[in-house]
Order: structure tokens, then sequence, then C-alpha cells
């Protein structure tokens, strides 16, 4: 990215996170869910010179950021215009989070196998980064139950199950929607600027 588009970028990240952590629903709540957008900056910030992703990528992970500072300060089950939607008693919001944690990943994914020319074939790398985005969804489910176990006070905020019993498959099931559809939908725009931003190890 440009240093224009890197100065936007940040200033919407900075300037949602500050709103985000205004008088939040839930303080703990709201911790949890910005961890991962917080952890993900540092990252970014981190490798930014040595290992730049592409232009597409870094809004796709920005627009995720902003899912999960939207959520993190109503709570998944509270956000605005989200209640009813689908036809559905319940907050649908925390589906766009899930759909999100499957659509971004896959990209992620998809950029360092190239780039690092880990797996060449693109049927298996199909599959491993699927396969991927599905072990992260399950481990989030798992850190969802770990912080009900521990904490009884933030689990309703955080699960955001809402009375569903079939809220983790469904979770589960909406990354999974998310990473195909990323895949089929983004594949040749990605190639693109790939290999306009990013040359592959060993083919530079």
């Amino acid at each position: 990215m440009g240093r224009g588009a890197l100065l936007a970028w940040t200033v919407i990240f900075a300037g949602t996170l500050l709103w985000s952590g205004i008088a939040p629903k839930d303080r703990l709540t709201w911790v949890l869910e910005v961890a991962p957008a917080v952890i993900g900056f540092v990252v970014l910030a981190v490798t930014y010179r040595r290992f730049p992703l592409t232009p597409l990528l870094y809004w796709l992970i920005l627009l995720h950021s902003i899912i999960l500072m939207i959520g993190g300060h109503y709570t998944y089950a509270e956000v605005p215009f989200f209640d009813g939607l689908l036809e559905s008693s319940r907050n649908n919001y925390d589906k766009v989070g899930h759909f999100a944690q499957g659509f971004v990943p896959a990209l992620i994914a998809r950029e360092v196998t190239i780039r690092l020319d880990v797996i060449r074939g693109e049927g298996w790398r199909f599959f491993f980064i699927v396969s991927f985005c599905l072990g992260l969804s399950a481990f989030y489910e798992l850190i969802e139950w770990w912080v009900a176990l521990l904490s009884e006070e933030a689990a309703e905020a955080f699960l955001g199950t809402q009375g569903y019993v079939w809220d983790t498959q469904s979770d589960m099931g909406y990354a999974l929607f998310g990473a195909l559809a990323a895949l089929l939908m983004l594949r040749r725009w990605h190639d693109r600027q790939l290999r306009q931003h990013a040359p592959v190890r060993g083919r530079e």
C-alpha cells in the first residue's frame, strides 16, 4: 500500500477501536472480542516492511477488525439493525463475524502459502486452506468454551448463543461458507494483486 492508503487504513482502525472502547456494553467482553484485531495490528506492523501483503488483503483485514470491534462494543447479541434479520428471533450479527472468520483467514492462508511456495498444487492448496479455516473456527469455539468455564459473568455475552442449541455448529458452518466464498470469488483478483505486489519466493 502507498503511504496515503496506509495512513487512511491506520486512521480508520484507530478511530473504530477508540469508538468501540468508549462505554462498551461489557468491558470484559470488549477486551475478548477486540483482542484478535489488536494482535493482528501488531503482527501487521511488525511484518509490514519484511513481508508486506497485497492491498486487497490489508483492506479485508481492516474490514474483519471493524466487524470484531462493533461486536465488542455492543456484544454480538445486541448489535443494532440485526435483530430479527433473516426472519429469525435472534440477533444474527455473530453470523457475520463467523462468515468473516472464514472469509478473511482464507485469503491470508492463500497468500502465505503461495508466496512462500508451501503448496504448489491448486487442489491441495484449496483443501489445506479450507481445513485451516475450519480448524481456526473450531479453536475459537474452544476459546469461547474456556472463557465460559472461567467466567460465568462474561459467558453469555461472549458466547452469544442466544438460546440457539446449534449455535456452535452453525458458527463453524458460516466460517466454512466464508472460506469457500473467498477462494471461489476472489481468486483471480487476488492472483493479479500477487503478481503486482508480492513476488513468490524463489520466483522473483
